[in-house]
């Protein structure tokens, strides 16, 4: 007599409505315990606090992340997704003159090709939408691929004869396979976006394995291992914003939509149905009374 498994009880991991989720915030100081300094009262800084109209968090969470006089608080919203951008082209290991292609131009796409132009590569960006590609060559990619019209890979193998690295950031599975097809012999595939579901589509016998291709995974929750010494995400954050106030990075242009937090469902349909008229979203709190 055989046994019957035992059924699996559906767990709840959070309840609804949802507090403190967010993914990035900038803030005023309004108000500090006696003994804090840094950062002083009436500072803008950025940091991680949820999606809310205030909040207490550490002090010590907060040191190097005040915006310096006259800056739009908006572009601290980028620091985390800066990070990740950057993250990933130091795990591309960019050397001057590289021929580096990136996949997926969205946000941290868009940074990714900003952050590895100023290291010396040569980009060439991809992606679906025109706007995102117009904006990756003000961005200073050298070159713009629509991968509606055809392969990265023919089209980088007839301008430069392979790319020397992808950093793949479409987090969609073809979209890794032709990555893998797109670098040179034993070149590098630096996987930074999040893929869900099973691979169907990526196969894993043909230019990876005869062309000896590295993949490599990159993700915020640590940086790459041969660095691991020196960097941390904290360095990361702070690199990416010094980036940003000095110029280099105009994180600004990324915000297509700023909407006060009462509108969430608007802004969440906004993102479900019409993806590609959102580039960067940010939610505005009113100061409370």
């Amino acid at each position: 007599m055989g046994h019957r498994a035992p059924a699996l009880r559906r767990r709840q991991t959070h309840a609804y409505p949802l507090t403190g989720w967010g993914y990035q915030e900038v803030g005023e100081v309004v108000e500090a315990a006696p003994d804090v300094a840094d950062p002083p009262v009436g500072s803008l800084v950025w940091g991680i606090w949820g999606h809310r109209a205030e909040a207490v968090v550490p002090a010590e969470k907060l040191v190097g992340h005040v915006l310096p006089p006259g800056a739009d608080p908006l572009t601290g919203v980028f620091a985390r997704v800066g990070a990740i951008a950057l993250n990933a082209v130091h795990a591309a290991d960019v050397h001057l003159g590289d021929q580096i292609a990136i996949f997926g131009q969205g946000v941290i796409g868009l940074l990714a090709t900003r952050l590895a132009v100023l290291s010396g590569a040569r980009v060439v960006a991809a992606d679906a939408i025109p706007d995102r590609l117009e904006l990756a060559r003000d961005f200073g990619a050298a070159e713009t691929f629509d991968v509606t019209s055809g392969s990265v890979a023919e089209f980088t193998r007839k301008r430069i004869e392979g790319a020397d690295t992808v950093i793949e950031l479409s987090g969609n599975h073809l979209g890794l396979h032709e990555a893998i097809r797109t670098v040179r012999k034993g070149g590098r595939v630096v996987a930074a976006g999040f893929y869900q579901g099973d691979g169907i589509g990526l196969r894993l016998g043909e230019e990876f394995h005869h062309n000896q291709v590295q993949l490599v995974s990159s993700q915020i929750g640590g940086v790459a291992s041969w660095l691991a010494h020196r960097w941390d995400v904290e360095r990361l954050q702070r690199t990416f914003m010094e980036l940003v106030h000095r110029g280099e990075v105009d994180a600004g242009r990324l915000i297509s939509h700023v909407m006060p937090v009462e509108q969430a469902q608007e802004a969440f349909d906004l993102l479900d149905k019409h993806q590609s008229e959102v580039l960067q979203l940010v939610f505005q709190f009113e100061e409370s009374q």
